[in-house]
């Protein structure tokens, strides 16, 4: 039984999946915005990770920050979830987000580099990159990034240290 209460089914999971399901479980996270001045300097969070649909999937729940959001921490607040599969005709991670409090729903493409995972989107602008970065057993990077020049330069938006539980 993995954090989000389903089984993996190792006869049916696709290869691919472990690299997401090495994030499988709970994690604490440290939410920032470098070099933007009007954010708050950290929000602490959580986010659970876990193999889904039979085994063929990997759905997180990312919640910052945890518990109530208090007015000035609205904008930055973030309370949503991913639910990703590999796509073999593809060759890639199809990978959706879908976050309720700011009203967003986003699709990935995503890619395994080097040790990192990779997601982008190009649904619409900016584009955006998301980056699984510095993985080891217990902890990873995530950085989020956008594109205003269709994914010639990235700008940091966003960093989280997960630090699991």
């Amino acid at each position: 039984m993995n954090a989000l209460g389903t089984h993996l089914l190792a006869d049916e999971a696709a290869p691919q999946l472990d690299a997401f399901s090495r994030f499988n479980g709970s994690w604490d996270l440290e939410w920032s915005r470098p070099g933007d001045p009007v954010a708050p300097t950290s929000l602490t969070g959580e986010l659970h990770f876990g193999t889904v649909l039979g085994g063929r999937a990997i759905q997180d729940v990312w919640i910052v920050p945890a518990g109530s959001i208090r007015d000035d921490e609205k904008r930055f607040a973030f309370h949503g979830t991913t639910i990703r599969f590999f796509d073999d005709a593809l060759g890639a991670w199809r990978s959706t987000w879908v976050e309720p409090i700011q009203g967003r729903v986003r699709k990935f493409i995503g890619r395994r580099v080097g040790d990192e995972m990779h997601l982008v989107s190009t649904d619409e602008d900016p584009f955006l990159r998301w980056r699984f970065t510095e993985v080891g057993p217990d902890s990873f990077v995530w950085l989020g990034e956008y594109s205003d020049d269709e994914a010639r330069t990235w700008r940091l938006e966003e960093k989280m240290v997960a630090t699991r539980r």
